[in-house]
């Protein structure tokens, strides 16, 4: 079988499966042009209230196939530009879906893998999944955004460490600065993710998208510019059906019903 994104349904989360079987679920190009037109697609679904990311067999993602990365390097340089490219359309649809995004890491995540899941919102991972940005053991350097989303996640010498000396870190260290949000036993983290999903499919789709973009915002606008964006999304929220009715039935005592 050759590497494959697998989407499927449960209830209102869409899931993402990273599947290559017997090479880790290493990526492939291919997949990343699936994964830009999934996601796309599941933006304008409003049955769909979350997003997971996984991979099979209990075992996130390797990263990229060292074998095709070998071949391409005797090749002309716009090959492997094309590639990294598209994979950086996948990081960005991950980041400007409105739908919270979940990775559910067991096993590993390494390279590329592990910008996939920097790229997600909410990181669960198993307790003894490993996190791997080994690219200078390779002679190789970070790609997919990862030297970005490490450089604001994690203090800068941790960061460097990752990145220079590309050794594995447990997600439990990770989860202790912050970056894992939730750490579970080894092969539950795509069950945690789902039952995370779940309480996430009952908040205000209005409210948690607005919220998305402020958090990608906030990066890098100003306080003032800040001020301001919030100041538009409350009051849009405030006067959105959503938002009366999730006020309303705090009032009220009752569970929001949000359509």
């Amino acid at each position: 079988m050759s590497a494959e994104l697998k989407a499927s349904r449960r209830d209102a989360t869409l899931i993402l499966t990273l599947s290559n079987p017997g090479a880790r679920n290493a990526l492939h190009p291919d997949m990343y042009s699936a994964a830009v037109e999934t996601l796309t697609t599941a933006e304008r679904d409003d049955s769909i209230r979350a997003v997971i990311l996984t991979g099979a067999d209990n075992f996130f993602c390797a990263g990229g196939n060292l074998n095709r990365l070998l071949e391409s390097s005797s090749k002309d340089k716009s090959v492997a530009a094309e590639a990294i490219e598209r994979l950086a359309g996948w990081v960005n649809a991950l980041r400007d879906c409105p739908k919270p995004v979940i990775a559910a890491v067991d096993g590993a995540a390494a390279g590329a893998g592990f910008s996939l899941a920097l790229a997600c919102d909410l990181i669960v991972a198993g307790a003894n999944a490993k996190f791997v940005m080994s690219y200078a053991r390779i002679g190789l350097t970070p790609d997919g955004g990862a030297s970005w989303f490490l450089c604001r996640s994690l203090p800068r010498q941790l960061a460097a460490e990752m990145m220079m000396e590309g050794k594995p870190v447990l997600g439990s260290r990770l989860h202790q600065l912050g970056l894992v949000n939730r750490v579970v036993p080894d092969n539950t983290a795509l069950d945690a993710a789902l039952a995370w999903a779940d309480e996430l499919a009952e908040l205000s789709p209005n409210a948690v998208e607005r919220t998305k973009n402020l958090l990608r915002e906030a990066q890098t606008n100003s306080l003032e510019q800040q001020f301001e964006l919030e100041q538009h999304n409350f009051i849009e929220s405030l006067h959105h059906p959503e938002g009366r009715e999730g006020m309303t039935a705090f009032l009220e005592k009752r569970k929001p019903i949000y359509k």
